[in-house]
């Protein structure tokens, strides 16, 4: 008779391979029957899927000009806002400017409605990027990837959330108390 192959369910995910750097994690299944005279071949035995760890194995925060920064548009901060259980005792955020030096041509080719905001990036431009909480970090009191303890000039990597082929690197102008760029030019740290 035709056997097809047989896969256990997936092991949960592993921890990020490295802190401190964009990179991955993995989930495993193994072949619980081998296929035979015929039968359906197995699946992929391995996942993988994106991960950052803010945190060293031995507890101490990542240098934060090490880590890119995670972006989404402006917008999302108001959507945002009204999910948080917010009980008014969080710090208030801040805002970064930086000027854009490289994006890679992925920002441009995306055509999912969530995305449309990309198109926006453009190299040389200013662009003020908001921390507010949740992302505003407890310990820290920061963004992770919002370039403090950078050195002036230094170039800092970010991603854009919901589009993996849209990134670049940027240099930290200042951070303000309040964003004052336009719409659109105007992001959230995720």
């Amino acid at each position: 008779p035709v056997i097809p192959c047989v896969v256990s369910q997936w092991s949960v995910w592993s921890g990020c391979a490295e802190p401190c750097k964009t990179t991955y994690r993995v989930r495993r299944r193994h072949v619980i029957q081998e296929p035979r005279n015929g039968g359906e071949a197995c699946p992929p035995l391995e996942e993988r899927a994106g991960c950052m760890e803010y945190w060293t194995q031995q507890g101490t925060e990542c240098k934060q000009s090490l880590i890119p920064a995670l972006i989404t548009t402006g917008g999302f901060g108001k959507a945002r806002k009204k999910r948080a259980a917010a009980d008014g005792s969080e710090r208030a955020g801040y805002c970064v400017e930086f000027q854009l030096v490289a994006i890679t041509p992925g920002c441009l080719h995306s055509h999912h409605s969530y995305t449309h905001w990309m198109q926006y990036l453009r190299e040389g431009h200013t662009v003020c990027v908001e921390c507010q909480h949740p992302a505003l970090d407890s310990r820290s009191l920061h963004c992770y990837g919002d370039g403090s303890g950078s050195k002036r000039n230094q170039l800092l990597h970010w991603h854009a959330v919901g589009n993996p082929q849209c990134k670049g690197t940027w240099k930290r102008i200042r951070q303000l108390d309040t964003c004052s760029c336009p719409s659109v030019h105007s992001f959230l740290f995720i």
